[in-house]
């Protein structure tokens, strides 16, 4: 693997001068996903296979860093009778849970129950999904009566409350996952580059020619490949997509035990309320789901959305009705079009394909059951170019490597700086606040707060000080506090 602040450019010239056997644009989730799947097997087999993958931010920078953080199988997806889904992610979660444990932990979960009916209809939910997750289930829910969910939750809104149910998922830090999986293919030889962009694919000779640009830079460049995987999520053109936006408020921490909330609105859609941040000190409130109309780099919470979320938010918790939120974030989901009518009701089903120009395309799912997704995407990727390891699954076995040392955000500043420009390949400062770490989100932010950090990443990068006001104005417009004189990400 390597690292080192000249990472990114070694890793460049060894897609400009070597030929690649699968070049994997995007790097979300499922693109980071099958970028290891298929190096795994490569190495497993002794196979010598050159892997490639580029990603046109910084990896998990998009979708796969900003959704609510949960690896779960989908609760709410029950009444829509998606119960394959179902049964697969809660199978997902099972491994994810093995593989992955210092990345993804359970999470009981509260749900308040305000009518008979809630009780008995949510209540069947439940049954069926402990029944879904099998042998692999993290554990089975319980039901409470409502003096046992005002002892749980004392702060909750109790007038009308019939009882509740106790159930469990995962929380997970979704961008570190993103970045294990990466990092993971890269220490077995994948060649890795972030802030690089596709801008043309062209077949030729039975290899592709792909024309790259340096987005940092502005150089361009070519690689080949023989296979393409297209793994763009709300920038892929193979197939109508459907953009729905999700949105998630932080507020300081609202709920006082370590239970997060599961409330279900009057039309049946569900909102978390999850403790959260470096030391569990906030609450992270979402998600919606609004059909998205403007294009996959213009993301940002509405008015509406903002006040729907804090309309629950005061409604379970009326005293919190004087928080205002430290932060949000939005991002799009990629969906097929089902032709449903309600974003809500919209399927989270994927679909993996061979289109008609030769790419291997994937579009849909859940960040979930992205492993299995990957496998699958890699499987149809092998079967021209390696049939024999089409039917190699080696990643159901294959646990993430341990962490070293100390939490990113435990170490001082510059030691955070250090880790991520040396070993993540970071590149910007959002990088390091809002994808190796969540900091970004934690706090309102001003230039003096900002600086430290950006100082300390100019000592690796050799920023000049107009580039760290730059950065600075960077995150600040992501913050949502435009400045003068800031850069396109």
């Amino acid at each position: 693997m390597k690292v080192g602040p000249q990472a990114r450019r070694r890793n460049i010239e060894d897609l400009r001068t070597g030929s690649l056997d699968v070049l994997v644009i995007g790097g979300g989730i499922n693109g980071a996903g099958v970028a290891r799947d298929l190096v795994l097997r490569s190495d497993h087999a002794g196979a010598g296979l050159r892997i490639g993958l580029v990603e046109q931010c910084h990896f998990a920078s998009g979708t796969s860093g900003k959704n609510s953080q949960l690896i779960h199988g989908g609760l709410r997806y029950l009444k829509y009778f998606q119960f394959g889904m179902v049964r697969e992610s809660l199978r997902e979660r099972a491994l994810l849970l093995r593989l992955a444990p210092h990345l993804v932990e359970p999470l009981p979960l509260l749900i308040p129950m305000f009518s008979s009916f809630d009780c008995f209809y949510y209540g069947a939910g439940l049954c069926l999904y402990d029944l879904l997750a099998g042998s692999r289930n993290i554990g089975r829910h319980r039901r409470l009566s409502v003096g046992e969910v005002a002892e749980t939750e004392p702060d909750l809104f109790h007038e009308g409350l019939s009882g509740g149910a106790i159930f469990f998922d995962c929380r997970v830090h979704s961008a570190r996952l993103v970045l294990e999986n990466v990092l993971d293919a890269a220490r077995l030889g994948a060649i890795i580059a972030n802030y690089v962009r596709a801008v043309d694919l062209r077949r030729e000779s039975g290899r592709w020619r792909v024309s790259i640009e340096d987005a940092l830079s502005g150089e361009r460049f070519e690689a080949t490949a023989r296979e393409i995987v297209d793994a763009a999520g709300p920038w892929s053109t193979g197939a109508p997509l459907r953009l729905v936006r999700g949105s998630h408020l932080i507020l300081p921490r609202i709920t006082t035990g370590e239970r997060a909330i599961a409330h279900f609105d009057e039309n049946g859609r569900i909102v978390f309320l999850i403790p959260w941040g470096s030391h569990n000190q906030l609450t992270l409130v979402g998600t919606t789901d609004v059909d998205h109309e403007s294009g996959p780099d213009d993301v940002e919470i509405s008015p509406e959305e903002r006040a729907y979320l804090l309309r629950i938010v005061r409604k379970l918790f009326p005293g919190a009705a004087g928080l205002e939120p430290v932060s949000t974030f939005s991002s799009l989901r990629p969906l097929l079009r089902d032709g449903s009518g309600s974003p809500v009701a919209a399927s989270r089903e994927y679909r993996i394909w061979r289109s008609d120009d030769g790419i291997v395309r994937i579009a849909g799912g859940k960040y979930t059951t992205y492993r299995s997704v990957s496998e699958q995407a890699a499987d149809l990727v092998l079967r021209n170019i390696a049939p024999e390891l089409a039917r190699l699954h080696v990643t159901a076995e294959a646990p993430f490597p341990p962490p070293e040392g100390h939490r990113i955000e435990d170490l001082p500043v510059d030691g955070q700086a250090s880790l991520v420009v040396n070993c993540e390949m970071a590149q910007r400062l959002p990088d390091l606040l809002f994808v190796s770490t969540y900091l970004g989100y934690e706090r309102i932010w001003d230039r003096a707060a900002l600086r430290p950090f950006a100082e300390a990443m100019a000592l690796h990068l050799g920023w000049d000080e107009r580039r760290v006001q730059e950065e600075i104005d960077l995150v600040l417009r992501l913050c949502g506090r435009p400045q003068a004189g800031t850069l396109r990400t």
